[in-house]
């Protein structure tokens, strides 16, 4: 798919996401009004992070989808990480706001109405929020999109603290316990900071260029398999991801005779080789440095070599420990 459609559908996907956050939003506050449940409370004040986190999310999508320019040579991927941060940390307020209330209302609980009528309505927002959450963190996942993953792991979220809600709500109808309200309540706000946290430490890891073990994993496993003698050594291998857009950059060790065109083709050769553990075009520097006999030729794998000067000494296996080294293997005689 270009990166047109492939934009246009993410902006396409987290409008709706904010569409709907607001109608649920409005509709979880109708129920909050009509029960003075602080576990429906949880919910619409839970919904109010989304819409605000949905809007950031927008702004996000829209700015990162802008082509690079010569302020940011590397494009504006980087503020979906924001965005997502944002969202993180106003989940995590969301749910400390949420057990402070439900304490307070332990020691002093209020009446709670109509519950029945509670439970119809957050029940078919649970429903629709897990529904919508799912197809944007599939999108978001087919799309390398952190806002969109963020959006979806928030909105499921919701759908499962609505869940305990639900079970609450029921619970209170047949007993007529007030307390089990605000026993929910607090369980529902220890699950939503937890959710807050995952999303801000994910995001923050974007943010600083944390290492994508998994991703890198892939990369060393395919160029181990497909590994040719005239590659001698990888090092300080690194990824970073710039939104949905990743950079890879990495050490090559050729042989020191080798032309400019020969050293060319083999680079080539290697890109072509990362591109396939992609589904989409990745932006690949790759550093040639020319091997030095004194030196390289101990795990040099070419056997037939007028260069050599030392003995092979053993084969590096190309995994992450050996490629993301910040300096060339092999050793001196």
């Amino acid at each position: 798919m270009p990166d047109s459609k492939i934009i246009n559908s993410k902006i396409r996907i987290q409008f709706l996401v904010l569409s709907i956050g607001i109608l649920l939003m409005l509709g979880k506050f109708i129920a909050y009004l009509i029960t003075h449940s602080n576990a429906i409370l949880t919910d619409a004040l839970e919904s109010i992070i989304n819409v605000v986190a949905g809007c950031f999310g927008l702004y996000s999508l829209l700015l990162a989808s802008k082509p690079k320019d010569e302020d940011h040579p590397y494009g504006h991927g980087k503020i979906e990480f924001i965005s997502a941060s944002i969202e993180g940390i106003l989940i995590i307020l969301a749910g400390i706001a949420i057990i402070g209330k439900s304490t307070f209302n332990l020691y002093y609980p209020s009446a709670i109405h109509k519950i029945d009528v509670g439970i119809w309505i957050i029940g078919i927002s649970g429903v629709i929020n897990f529904i919508i959450g799912q197809i944007a963190e599939i999108k978001g996942k087919k799309s390398d999109s952190i806002t969109l993953i963020a959006s979806g792991k928030h909105l499921k979220s919701d759908a499962y603290t609505t869940v305990g809600i639900l079970i609450g709500l029921v619970l209170i109808y047949f007993t007529k316990i007030i307390r089990i309200d605000n026993i929910v309540a607090i369980a529902c706000g220890i699950w939503i900071i937890y959710s807050g946290y995952k999303i801000l430490k994910e995001s923050v890891g974007g943010i600083m260029d944390e290492a994508d073990f998994t991703l890198l994993e892939k990369i060393t496993a395919n160029l181990e398999k497909y590994r040719k003698p005239n590659w001698i050594d990888i090092h300080n291998l690194r990824t970073i991801k710039y939104g949905d857009k990743l950079h890879i950059d990495c050490h090559v060790t050729l042989p020191f005779y080798f032309s400019v065109k020969e050293g060319h083709n083999e680079i080539d050769e290697m890109e072509q080789l990362i591109d396939q553990v992609f589904e989409k075009k990745v932006e690949i520097f790759i550093h040639v440095d020319p091997c030095n006999p004194d030196f390289s030729c101990s795990v040099c794998l070419q056997s037939a070599c007028n260069e050599r000067k030392i003995p092979f000494d053993k084969k590096i296996i190309w995994n992450i420990e050996n490629t993301m080294q910040n300096s060339k293997h092999g050793k001196n005689q």
